[in-house]
C-alpha cells in the first residue's frame, strides 16, 4: 500500500470511536505525545541549521510566509461570499486554515521517509514560521485594527504556546549542539518516532470520531470547503516551493504544510481574540474534515502534484 502503517492507526481509533469503545487515551499520554513529536521535528531541523547557512534562509522563509498569508485571505471571501458565514466565524476559520498542522507535517515526513524521498532539513523552520502570521491575519479580519483587541495577551498566547516553544527550543538545541545532538539523542527521537506517531494518531482518530457531530451540524458546505481548501493551498505550495528551488521531498512537504489546518494553536488563540466566533464550526471542518482528508488521501495527493509539475519541467 502507499500509505504510510502510521495512518492505520488513525483509521483504527475513528472505528473505535465511532463504535463508542472505550478505547481512549488518557489527557496526560496524549500531552506526552505531542510535546516527543515536537521536540523531535524540531530537534531534526536544529541539526540540519547547524550545517546550512543562516543567511540563505531569509529569503526562502520570507516568501513562504509572504505567499501563505494569501490562505485566510481567500478562505475568508470564500467562507463570507459563498458559505453566507458571519465576519467572526468566517475569520476565526480562515485562521485556523491559514496556520499549519505539525501531526499533518510529521505524517508527510513520514511518508517521504517511507518512499526514501529525501528532503531539506529545514523544513522545520517553515513550520515554525508558519504557525501564527495566519492567526494574526485573523483577528485583522474580524475586527481590524481594533483597541480593544488585547493584541499583548494574544502575542503571549501564540508564541509562548507549547508548539512554538518546544519547536524553536528544539531547533536551538539542534542548531548548537549539531553532530553530537544526531549522535546522542538520533535513537530516541529519531528511531521511535514513527511508534510515537502512530500511538498520538490513534488518540487523534479517536477525537476527531468525537468532532463529527460538530461537523453534521456545519452544513454540506464546510464539508467541502474543508475537502477543496487544501487542495488549493497545495497547489500554491507545489508552485512555491519549485519556485525557491526545493527538492521534490521539500515541495512536498511544504504543499503538506500549506494545506494542513491547525487545531492546536489556533483554537486557543481564537479562543481569546474572538470569542464570539462557534468554536464547533472551525474544529470540525479542520480536525473533522481537513485532518483526515490529508492524512488519508491528501499526502500522497500532494505529493503526486509535486511530481507531476517536476517532471512537467515548466
Amino acid at each position: 500500500m502507499s500509505l504510510d502503517p502510521v495512518v492505520g492507526f488513525f483509521v483504527m481509533g475513528v472505528v473505535a470511536g465511532l463504535l463508542r469503545s472505550d478505547l481512549k487515551l488518557s489527557g496526560g499520554l496524549s500531552d506526552t505525545l505531542s510535546i516527543y513529536l515536537l521536540i523531535a521535528i524540531g530537534l531534526k531541523g536544529g541539526i540540519e541549521l547547524s550545517n546550512a547557512q543562516i543567511g540563505s534562509l531569509v529569503m526562502p522563509v520570507g516568501v513562504v510566509v509572504l505567499v501563505s498569508i494569501g490562505t485566510p485571505l481567500l478562505a475568508f471571501r470564500v467562507l463570507q461570499r459563498f458559505g453566507k458565514l458571519p465576519r467572526l466565524d468566517a475569520a476565526s476559520i480562515a485562521a485556523h486554515y491559514g496556520s499549519v498542522s505539525v501531526v499533518t507535517f510529521a505524517v508527510g515526513a513520514s511518508y517521504l521517509g517511507r518512499q526514501g524521498i529525501a528532503y531539506e532539513g529545514y523544513m522545520s523552520v517553515f513550520l515554525v514560521f508558519l504557525e501564527f502570521p495566519a492567526l494574526i491575519m485573523g483577528v485583522l479580519l474580524a475586527k481590524g485594527v481594533n483597541r480593544d483587541t488585547n493584541w499583548r495577551l494574544l502575542a503571549h498566547e501564540v508564541l509562548t504556546g507549547k508548539a512554538i516553544v518546544l519547536l524553536v527550543g528544539a531547533l536551538l538545541v539542534g542548531s548548537l549542539w549539531g553532530a553530537e545532538a544526531l549522535q546522542s539523542l538520533s535513537k530516541f527521537y529519531g528511531d521511535l518516532f514513527k511508534g510515537f506517531l502512530s500511538l498520538f494518531l490513534l488518540g487523534m482518530g479517536i477525537v476527531t470520531a468525537s468532532r463529527l457531530g460538530d461537523l453534521r451540524r456545519a452544513g454540506l458546505f464546510l464539508v467541502a470547503f474543508g475537502i477543496v481548501m487544501p487542495i488549493v493551498s497545495a497547489s500554491v505550495g507545489v508552485l512555491t516551493g519549485w519556485w525557491l528551488g526545493l527538492s521534490l521531498g521539500g515541495t512536498t512537504l511544504l504543499a503538506v504544510l500549506y494545506a494542513s489546518a491547525s487545531y492546536i494553536a489556533a483554537p486557543a488563540a481564537m479562543r481569546i481574540a474572538i470569542p464570539e466566533a462557534n468554536p464547533g464550526l472551525s474544529m470540525g471542518a479542520a480536525l473533522g474534515v481537513t485532518f483526515p482528508f490529508n492524512i488519508l488521501v491528501g499526502v500522497p495527493l500532494y505529493h503526486q502534484m509535486t511530481v507531476l509539475m517536476y517532471r512537467s519541467g515548466i
